[in-house]
């Protein structure tokens, strides 16, 4: 063995050693950070928005200090916010003001409503460009403006989960949040969403990152039991089921907060609230496929049905496809 090779053969057993290591779990104590930053997750039209406008407003009427963060390119959390008004987007606003030559200031994209900041990230119109980096740029546009000074006692990003790309998953992949929360409702799709969110934990607990999911919201809850199982089998708990009520869907529907004070939904979101807070991030336990459809009765998910292998008979309609071969052969020497 050569002198040169001894120190390259210990690096890779120092590699391989830690390799073997399992991450640290995931504390469970109170967070001690000043400032709570948590990015709720949920699928397309699950109403991670409805449960966030109500939450944060709930939350600045508690007495805390509440900055909402729209990362949907919908816009539609501060729209629920805001009674239906849209407010200008980061990155509608940053582009302007670039072209203007002008810098972007707060009173540009930061708005407020009874105590609530409120700000949208924005995105590409519908094949105009990746929703994921342009929540990339929105973020770089927020550090500029000295978003880790601000102060506020619970930063709430807003995130859609049924979207893969890379960007959608920044505050868990770089350890921009202390902690997710999934919403999810009792069918198989939502649950599907929170599970690959429970994923994305997961694999980057096991790459050293530090966020943990703090808990589910189950939202449109009709009481049959599927995401209360979810929650049970992948090890978070169930921080409120907000119920299927017609009330609250046509309140929500026309832009009213429903999560206040001394109204006939103010104690769930008051409870909602302070659970929200004081839940600690653990590390979740996903779920296989076979596992997650079994949460589901088999008449509803087809678990009666077999995988049966096509054949050449199939495809075109006989045995055997005899093809001229375009390889050359070449005789022996």
């Amino acid at each position: 063995m050569s002198v040169s090779s001894v120190p390259i053969a210990a690096l890779k057993r120092q590699l391989r050693d830690e390799a073997r290591r399992e991450p640290d779990p995931v504390a469970t104590g109170p967070v001690t950070k000043e400032t709570q930053i948590i990015a709720i997750y949920g699928k397309g039209g699950i109403g991670k928005s409805f449960t966030l406008a109500n939450l944060s407003y709930m939350m600045a009427q508690m007495g805390k200090k509440v900055l909402l963060i729209g990362c949907d390119p919908k816009s539609d959390t501060t729209s629920l916010l805001f009674g239906g008004k849209a407010c200008p987007t980061i990155i509608e606003t940053s582009s302007r003001k670039k072209l203007a030559g002008e810098p972007v200031s707060i009173g540009d994209v930061c708005f407020k409503r009874d105590g609530v900041f409120a700000m949208e990230l924005g995105g590409p119109e519908v094949g105009r460009g990746c929703g994921g980096r342009g929540i990339i740029h929105g973020f770089e546009t927020l550090e500029k403006l000295g978003f880790h000074d601000w102060g506020f006692d619970y930063v709430l990003l807003d995130f859609l989960g049924d979207v893969v790309c890379g960007g959608f998953g920044l505050p868990i992949a770089r350890d921009m949040c202390q902690k997710v929360i999934v919403v999810g409702s009792n069918d198989l799709q939502s649950l599907y969403v929170a599970n690959n969110v429970c994923s994305a934990v997961e694999y980057f607990r096991k790459l050293g990152g530090n966020v943990g999911v703090a808990g589910m919201v189950v939202n449109k809850d009709d009481g049959s039991g599927e995401a209360q199982a979810f929650a049970d089998a992948a090890g978070i708990p169930v921080l409120s089921a907000i119920p299927a009520h017609d009330d609250i869907r046509r309140k929500s529907a026309s832009y009213e907060i429903i999560g206040r004070p001394g109204t006939t939904w103010g104690p769930l979101f008051e409870t909602l609230a302070t659970r929200v807070g004081e839940a600690p991030p653990v590390r979740p336990r996903p779920l296989s496929q076979d596992a997650l459809l079994g949460l589901f009765s088999a008449d509803s998910v087809g678990r009666d049905v077999k995988l049966e292998p096509a054949t050449l008979v199939d495809m075109v309609g006989r045995d055997e496809v005899v093809r001229p071969s375009l390889e050359v052969i070449y005789d022996a020497a």
